[in-house]
Parts: C-alpha cells; sequence; structure tokens
C-alpha cells in the first residue's frame, strides 16, 4: 500500500513539474487600451512579416498567449498601421496599458526589455524628428545587444523621409559587434548598405541584368515607362502583399504607362509561383532562395520588407522606401487614371 502511495505521489510530482514546464514555455500579452473598444490587433514578427496572429479587443481589452522555447520580439500592429515592439520570453507576462490616440507613451511592462523601451518611446513621444534620432542614437549605443536595436535603426534612419545611411551603418556594426552569434541576414544587410547609399531622391537606379523567375532576362534599362516600380514582397507580409494588389489595379488603369518589377523573398520557389499564378501577377519577378544576399538586393540597396523604388522613364529615382499609401499616392499624382 505504501509502495502504491509513493508511486502515486511520484506520478503527482512528475505531472506537477510538467505543467510548470510548459507553464514556463508559455508567453502571455495582454492589455487595455482606452479609446479602442473593439476591433483588432496583429501580432508581427519583428520584420514586419511573417503575421503570427489575430487578436480581438473586446471591451478595451485583449488577451494573446503562445508558446515560446526562446525569447521572440514581436510588433502589435494597430489597424491604422501604428506599431508597438514588445519583447516576449518564456512563462513571461507583459502587459500593455495606454491611450490609443497616444500610442507612443503607451506602457510595456513585465521584462527588462520591455521596461527599457517604454522609457525610450515616452522619452521621444515629444521629440522632432532630429531630436529623435539623436535619442535614438544614443539608446542603441547603450544597449546594442536590445533586440529591439536594428529595428529601431530601420525605423529611424533607413525608413525616414530624411535617410541617414552612413550613421545606420555605423550603428549596426555596434549591433553586431554586440551579437556575436549575428544572423546572416544582418550580416547581409551591413553588405546592403553599400547600395542603398545610391537610394537618394534624384539619384539614378544603379544598373543590374538578372534572371526572373520564369528564366526570363530583366535589365535596369527595361524600365522605361513613364512609372516604374520596384518593391520587395513575401506571402506572409500582409502589406507587401497590399502592394502587389494596388500595383495590379494601377497597372490595369494606365496600363503601360506603368512598369513593375517585383523581388519575391521566398525561400520555396513553389510559394512563389503559387502566389503569382493565384493573383494573376504576370510582371517579371526575382524569386532567389539566396533572400537578403540575393545580388540585385544588394546591388540596389533595397533593405526590408516591403520596400519599394519609385523610377522614372530616365532611369532617375523619384522616391523610395514609401508606405502602401505614399506609394500609392505618388503614382496616382504621376498616372492620373484614364478617362473612359
Amino acid at each position: 500500500m505504501k509502495k502504491g502511495i509513493a508511486y502515486l505521489l511520484t506520478l503527482i510530482s512528475l505531472a506537477l513539474l510538467t505543467s510548470c514546464g510548459e507553464s514556463r514555455r508559455t508567453f502571455l500579452l495582454e492589455g487595455t487600451f482606452k479609446g479602442f473598444n473593439q476591433g483588432e490587433l496583429y501580432i508581427c514578427d519583428l520584420n514586419g512579416g511573417s503575421p503570427l496572429d489575430t487578436v480581438a479587443v473586446v471591451k478595451s481589452q485583449f488577451r494573446y498567449e503562445i508558446a515560446l522555447e526562446d525569447p521572440t520580439a514581436f510588433i502589435v500592429i494597430f489597424p491604422n498601421f501604428s506599431e508597438v515592439p514588445v519583447y516576449g520570453e518564456p512563462g513571461a507576462t507583459v502587459t500593455i496599458e495606454g491611450d490609443v490616440s497616444h500610442l507612443r507613451e503607451i506602457e510595456v511592462e513585465g521584462t527588462d526589455e520591455n521596461e527599457v523601451m517604454t522609457k525610450y518611446r515616452k522619452k521621444t513621444s515629444q521629440q522632432t524628428p532630429p531630436e529623435v534620432a539623436l535619442s535614438t542614437e544614443q539608446f542603441i549605443k547603450d544597449n546594442p545587444a536590445s533586440p529591439f536595436a536594428l529595428y529601431l535603426i530601420r525605423k529611424v534612419f533607413i525608413q525616414s523621409s530624411q535617410p541617414d545611411y552612413k550613421r545606420a551603418a555605423d550603428l549596426m556594426a555596434l549591433v553586431i559587434q554586440a551579437n556575436p552569434s549575428t544572423s546572416d541576414e544582418l550580416k547581409a544587410q551591413m553588405k546592403q548598405m553599400e547600395g542603398i547609399s545610391y537610394l537618394k531622391d534624384g539619384g539614378r537606379l544603379p544598373s543590374f541584368t538578372v534572371t526572373d523567375i520564369n528564366g526570363e532576362t530583366v535589365k535596369s534599362a527595361d524600365l522605361n515607362a513613364k512609372v516604374n516600380v520596384i518593391t520587395v514582397w513575401n506571402t506572409d507580409n500582409y502589406e507587401g502583399m497590399g502592394i502587389l494588389r494596388q500595383l495590379q489595379k494601377k497597372q490595369n488603369d494606365v496600363g503601360d504607362d506603368l512598369k513593375i518589377l517585383t523581388i519575391c523573398m521566398e525561400a520555396d520557389l513553389k510559394a512563389c509561383r503559387l502566389r503569382l499564378e493565384r493573383d494573376s501577377i504576370t510582371w517579371h519577378t526575382i524569386c532567389d532562395p539566396r533572400l537578403w544576399n540575393t545580388p540585385i538586393i544588394q546591388q540596389i540597396g533595397l533593405s526590408y520588407i516591403p520596400d519599394n523604388i519609385l523610377i522614372d522613364d530616365k532611369g532617375k529615382i523619384i522616391a523610395h522606401s514609401l508606405s502602401q499609401e505614399e506609394l500609392m499616392k505618388r503614382i496616382e499624382k504621376l498616372l492620373p487614371k484614364k478617362e473612359e
């Protein structure tokens, strides 16, 4: 009888240990948003691609739980495309609270990384763009190993209306130095900084010759329509896919006045082909399993998903790294819809 009880207690202990182990691998994100009574949030990886989930907000509250084996950085994306980065750790609970009309002042608490980022966000919430750049530079110098460092470099120094690629490259070098096990993607982005230097409004598109997914040769000189667009996408990035759909609609309206070259960042060629066929996309698409090491990506300096370059018929760069809304507004202005 005693042996039976001892055996039963052992089983209960093992069950409790297993249960605790499982709970330690679960990350809980919950929050309350003033001014956002009902709707949806999107949870994405830190690069803005690979959507993980859609989370419902009910009576201003939401709850999101996910199993994590390793610490992971996410972006919480609001319906207006505003972003709040969050760091998740196995077993941690993180809370987000604030007013959706003042997202830059939202409180994210629950881990040291999130609390440090909250202080940065509050500090920069009322600053001018030059002041934000200085504060961001200092933040990265003080915290080069931060999981948010590369995200901030992209947001403040690359995706800015006035990009500072030299500063971005210098700060990225600090991040790589602080992270000995730096990913190949980050190292590839360092190489892209040379190409990015060409991405200046009013500058010229670098000359290139590439082979598209169907084996056809495409040259930079082929982009000779009144307006030309190069854009980067993958099947998991909602904004990149939205840009493709908008470009396709616009091309149907204006015809040969708009030429499009897209670069699909998929290691799986079949996934790219399936999407092109499903959406009846016929323009040239490059899909190279080398991803960020794809030569054209490094040559012309495209650096994230989605990214884009808007070019005139002489190879002059009109604009680059525009949001979906900004890109379509610029194209609409250059190519108003033809009257029937």
